[in-house]
């Protein structure tokens, strides 16, 4: 008897199965600019109209360990909010509007199921983020993967004017740093979220803690907030007052704002919000020290904008009316003509 290509482990008919489960979901996403839809070679997208001198803007990333949280509690609907998110508040960082978005999903044995919750996940963050499902790749590859699990990639594409670029280039000293709230961890710093409360804690991810208001594998399920509304907002309303825009993922605060601010400044701030109690619990748990939380995780703060000075209390406002938490949380002051920039920490 011939061997075929389901005997090596490969089935061709879940994955034309799949396509056509996902064709629908893609359609949910669609937006205006979309000019053929999931199914052929490549996915087409016009650029808006009316955007003077524009440039297209890339992000690709992943969600790393998190998925390990998947894959243990069998569930698998909103870890693909968590890819669009990663991808899409990067690419909202530089004042694009997010247009399009493919995903990657690798895995050993494909699980049709499995793979359209995944799938729908990911369009629905894609909705949350104003950008269409235009394309993807599945890839099923015999061998490379335990049973049962699988790794995802995914790549968004938005488009900004060259005037309305934020960044480096328009931020100055005074101008005032406002966190906005995250939804917990995100999606990053899990391989030592998990080696702390599954290992040294020794916690079930059905585990209920006093300080949770719901099981340890529901807190780190949580999906990442995706910033679209808050940043298109403040764009709105602040203009040329917003400056820059932050995306607080791995290396944490001090990780990641000084890439947005000009040599010879620095970020003054002061961390006295009110964090996740999931961060308390992993830092009690290890115990891990403050730094090396600071630069893991994001600590409660997922986005930061620097806005000019007379704009803050209009930033604020836009923040909440796009359902956000937010506060003033330090300034930018200048520092040594060249210096790198850098971001000073005072507690409390």
């Amino acid at each position: 008897m011939a061997v075929t290509y389901r005997d090596a482990g490969v089935d061709i008919d879940a994955g034309d199965d799949l396509v056509e489960r996902i064709k629908p979901l893609a359609r949910s996403t669609r937006i205006a600019e979309v000019v053929d839809g999931v199914g052929g070679f490549a996915g087409l997208c016009a650029l808006p109209a009316g955007i003077q001198d524009p440039l297209l803007v890339s992000g690709t990333d992943g969600v790393g360990t998190k998925l390990k949280v998947a894959f243990a509690t069998g569930r698998h609907d909103s870890i693909g909010i968590d890819l669009v998110a990663m991808c899409a508040n990067d690419v909202l960082t530089t004042g694009a509007r997010p247009l399009f978005f493919l995903d990657y999903f690798a895995c050993g044995k494909l699980d049709v199921s499995v793979a359209e919750r995944v799938i729908a996940g990911i369009a629905d963050g894609c909705r949350q983020a104003g950008c269409a499902l235009i394309g993807g790749e599945t890839a099923e590859l015999p061998g490379m993967y335990a049973e049962g699990e699988y790794d995802l990639a995914g790549f968004c594409v938005g488009v900004v004017s060259r005037q309305a670029v934020l960044g480096p280039a328009r931020v100055k000293p005074g101008d005032a740093v406002i966190g906005v709230a995250s939804t917990g961890l995100h999606s990053n710093g899990y391989s030592l979220a998990r080696r702390v409360l599954e290992t040294e804690m020794k916690l079930s991810l059905d585990a209920r803690l006093p300080e949770l208001d719901q099981s340890v594998g529901d807190t780190l399920l949580t999906p990442t907030k995706i910033y679209a509304k808050a940043c298109l907002g403040l764009g709105a309303a602040l203009g040329s007052g917003l400056r820059a825009l932050c995306h607080v993922t791995g290396g944490g605060i001090e990780g990641n704002l000084p890439r947005v601010l000009p040599a010879g400044t620095a970020a003054q701030i002061r961390l006295s919000h009110r964090r996740p109690a999931v961060f308390d619990l992993i830092a009690r748990g290890g115990p891990v020290d403050e730094a090396e939380m600071r630069r893991t995780f994001n600590l409660g703060v997922g986005l930061i904008a620097v806005v000019a000075p007379g704009d803050a209390e209009r930033a604020l406002a836009a923040l909440e009316s796009a359902g956000d938490r937010a506060w003033v949380m330090g300034k930018i002051v200048e520092t040594r003509p060249g210096a790198e920039a850098t971001v000073d920490v005072v507690e409390g």
